[in-house]
């Protein structure tokens, strides 16, 4: 009996102790996965393009390939303006609980001829809120076309900026840098010469990349 007692002594021991080592390697800061909510409009959201060809898709592929302990939920939707992205966000929030999120909206905004400023509201809230919940924000920022009229087109390039500057948010300046600026865009583009076309997708992710992998 006192042979049983002490086998069970020394079983129960060690299972303690392998349940305390488990525990420890569960909470060390390293082991934590990074969870990456990207919450964008169609240039994020694969639009005319194959599954897995979008830049996004593409990060995520980088991000497999370097090993950082990270994972990607892609929100985007195509035609999202940044008034939607904005009632979508707490739930998006509440559900995925990302440690990292990428707002890339605005460009529908300037379509549809809304109001500078309330995209900018909109942006700013989007960020504080995804802050408040505990997230480091990455703000990707989208230019017009010249024929919107020169001093639209400086406001709206510079209201990402602004965002960014009073959220202490990081910033992609420009999502399409290198592909709607190209001496020749044209080979970059869709049919519809709005969205860029697989070709433009490895750009596009080397423009949001740097920003993202200092904040990872």
């Amino acid at each position: 009996m006192r042979r049983w007692d002490r086998r069970h002594f020394i079983v129960a021991g060690a299972a303690a102790a392998l349940a305390g080592l488990s525990r420890a390697q569960a909470t060390r800061p390293g082991d934590q996965s990074a969870v990456i909510l990207v919450v964008g409009d169609s240039l994020s959201a694969e639009y005319g393009l194959k599954r897995g060809e979008g830049w996004v898709p593409l990060m995520e592929k980088r991000i497999e390939q370097q090993k950082i302990a990270a994972r990607v939920v892609n929100a985007s939707i195509s035609g999202d303006t940044s008034s939607g992205g904005r009632s979508r966000l707490p739930a998006l929030l509440s559900k995925h609980q990302p440690t990292h999120v990428v707002l890339e909206l605005g460009a529908n905004d300037a379509l549809r001829g809304l109001p500078i400023q309330g995209t900018e509201d909109n942006l700013t809230a989007m960020t504080r809120a995804a802050q408040a919940a505990g997230a480091k924000v990455l703000l990707v920022g989208i230019q017009v076309p010249p024929n919107y009229g020169s001093d639209y087109t400086r406001r709206f390039a510079a209201m990402f900026r602004t965002v960014a500057d009073k959220t202490n948010a990081a910033l992609v300046p420009f999502l399409l840098d290198g592909v709607a600026d190209a001496p020749d865009p044209a080979p970059l583009f869709q049919a519809d010469r709005i969205h860029p076309n697989a070709t433009a997708q490895p750009r596009i992710l080397d423009n949001v990349w740097p920003q993202l992998r200092k904040l990872l």
